[in-house]
């Protein structure tokens, strides 16, 4: 009986190697075709340079008398998206592979496209010959085969699709080179000084770098799309009915790990396997990445280890909620004298858990004295700034709570009048 229960126990660990294996070989380079880019083998993980690496970064800001912390990874991040600051590091410049990673830039450049209005989320994206020919992850593309541009972005969120990151490339920019070419736009723009794409889905090129810092500040910016953290939270998704086509989600901390919401893993034999996640626990939200990971699975138990850690030093100090009134505003020529002023997204800030803290943490209102009308709802009116020990670390824009049209004429004389006759002692 023992033996039988031995060899049951045996059996299952075998074939839980082997779903992993070929999990980890979805992300892989297998069936690559007609890329832009040369292809290499994994030993051109030694080709890349390191010798030029920008390591000037704000420093971490770790509390004092926090356990050291050390993870199984060649280069890891924790950060406060709300400020950029950096709560944590392990060699966060390492300039490593992002692997799949790379799409999450892809899915922030397509939002870009979408909020300038150049493409719309229901846009028909028509498949390429080129685009059907990419595998790896893939959905099983057809050349020809119609899709809504945001199905496709679910996709490419959800499985880590191939076919449809380039069929989305192409669709936005007329070629993936294009593509590229506004993803290293991005990259400038966001200030990564260590990180360069050479296509969009992150098949492995010996050009095609990032480091932990630099996509945490990718995933940074992600968050500024609601869109986004929807589409990487998703667990499963019916992308085709014929054939069917059910997608399961790559990131398993969102089945493992209460909280997570985002965003993308990544991996190659020469990247090895990589995570950039986004968890928000009692209105804490952090930003993690972890690069370099060579136990099976360990960027999921190494990004959960770093959370839990960064959960037992941190909290968020709530100012604000969204939607909150912060203050009033007069309105000069509306229908209404004043209106309430509220915050567009929450207004606080990351503190140590050991001291009073919340004490270094204070306001400061940059709002006109009054505004004129016409007001349109959602309309920014000013800035509630954060501070800390006197010093700016965050802004959020104040929004006014409804619209105001301006007054009739009746109205404007009766104030006229009520002012000239209101007694002031």
């Amino acid at each position: 009986m023992r033996r039988l229960v031995a060899f049951a126990l045996a059996l299952t660990f075998f074939f839980s190697l082997g779903a992993l294996s070929w999990q980890a070989v979805g992300e892989t380079e297998a069936g690559r075709v007609n890329s832009p880019t040369s292809s290499a083998s994994s030993s051109a993980e030694s080709s890349l340079d390191t010798s030029k690496v920008d390591t000037s970064s704000p420093a971490a800001v770790t509390p004092q008398g926090a356990p050291t912390l050390k993870l199984n990874a060649k280069g890891a991040i924790l950060m406060d998206p709300q400020t950029g600051k950096v709560l944590w590091e392990q060699n966060a410049h390492f300039k490593g592979y992002p692997a799949s990673m790379t799409k999450l830039m892809t899915m922030v450049v397509a939002m870009d496209a979408v909020a300038s209005g150049q493409v719309s989320l229901d846009d028909p994206v028509r498949t390429s010959e080129r685009a059907e020919s990419f595998g790896g992850a893939e959905v099983f593309l057809a050349e020809g085969e119609v899709f809504p541009l945001e199905k496709l972005l679910i996709a490419i969120a959800v499985a880590s699709a191939n076919d449809a990151s380039v069929a989305v490339a192409e669709h936005i920019a007329g070629s993936e080179e294009a593509f590229v070419e506004l993803m290293n736009k991005k990259a400038k723009e966001l200030g990564l000084k260590n990180t360069h794409f050479t296509n969009c889905h992150g098949l492995h090129d010996p050009n095609h770098y990032t480091t932990p810092y630099d996509m945490a500040l990718i995933a940074r910016y992600a968050l500024k799309y609601p869109k986004i953290l929807e589409w990487t939270s998703i667990k499963r998704y019916t992308f085709r009915q014929d054939p069917l086509t059910i997608l399961d989600t790559t990131n398993k901390m969102l089945y493992w790990y209460p909280g997570t919401d985002g965003f993308k893993t990544g991996y190659t034999e020469a990247a090895g396997l990589n995570l950039v996640s986004t968890v928000e626990r009692e209105g804490l939200r952090l930003i993690a990445v972890v690069m370099g990971v060579e136990t099976p699975r360990g960027h999921f138990t190494e990004s959960m280890k770093l959370y839990n850690w960064a959960f037992r030093q941190w909290k968020w100090h709530k100012i604000y909620n969204p939607g909150e009134t912060v203050a009033e505003i007069g309105v000069d020529k509306g229908r209404i004298e004043r209106i309430p002023v509220v915050a567009s997204s929450k207004v606080g800030a990351v503190v140590p858990r050991v001291g009073k803290q919340e004490d270094r943490i204070t306001t400061r209102l940059e709002l006109p004295g009054f505004i004129r009308a016409p007001v349109k709802e959602g309309q920014k009116l000013g800035e509630v700034v954060v501070l800390e020990d006197g010093q700016e670390i965050n802004r959020v824009d104040l929004l006014a709570s409804q619209a105001v049209s301006r007054a009739t004429l009746k109205q404007e004389i009766q104030r006229v009048i009520r002012a000239v006759f209101t007694f002031h002692p």
